[in-house]
């Protein structure tokens, strides 16, 4: 069975609350097993055991959530009792599972490369997510996690404008094609009448 947050600090079992202390990665804070009482080891190890513990980056998070038998947050009672323990990263060896052993410190090292490699993995598929030529501008926003909202409608409205000008022209210069055929059509119309029917014509519109 694969175990998050398990691990051994000699011959002595440990619970690993915070892989890396904030300032000093090389140390991180543990929990002795052994030196729980009842009141405090039984809730925590069916947290660190279920999916709340698993699903945790770090214990700490899964222990402010849940309570000791008497109602109290574990991770409170942890520290006010002087039961969070601060050590080197490299003396704690991570047991998983009975077949698989990790210093800490090794593990911390896989663990933020893969957030590293996630982060910019995220940034490329926003990237490939934008059709056609970008704005380089654009791009170095992205690549520093700034904003481009601003940049992204003024391009959407330029090219917006810009075919409903082409639209507009089209449009005028179907309608001049039609003026001409109608006045084409209606000079035909008067060649076709006779003389006397164009005077007539005449003086009836006179």
């Amino acid at each position: 069975m694969f175990l998050r947050h398990i691990g051994k600090h000699g011959d002595r079992k440990v619970a690993v609350v915070f892989r890396e202390v904030p300032g000093e990665t090389h140390m991180c804070l543990v929990v002795y097993t052994e030196l729980l009482g009842q009141n405090i080891h039984n809730p925590m190890m069916a947290t660190i055991e279920g999916d709340i513990g698993q699903n945790s980056e770090h214990l700490a998070d899964a222990l402010n959530r849940t309570y000791t038998k008497d109602g109290r947050q574990i991770l409170q009672v942890l520290h006010a009792e002087g039961l969070l323990k601060k050590i080197q990263t490299e003396q704690v060896v991570m047991t998983p599972s009975p077949n698989q052993k990790i210093k800490l410190n090794e593990l911390n090292k896989i663990l933020d490369e893969m957030k590293q490699g996630e982060d910019a993995v995220k940034k490329l598929a926003e990237m490939d997510a934008s059709l056609g030529l970008q704005d380089p501008r654009d791009v170095a926003r992205r690549m520093r996690g700034e904003s481009t909202v601003t940049t992204s409608n003024t391009l959407d409205d330029t090219t917006l404008a810009n075919n409903l000008r082409t639209q507009a022209t089209k449009m005028l210069t179907e309608a001049k094609g039609l003026m001409a055929e109608a006045d084409r059509l209606n000079k035909e119309a008067d060649a076709l009448l006779p003389k006397k029917a164009k005077k007539s014509k005449t003086k009836v519109v006179a």
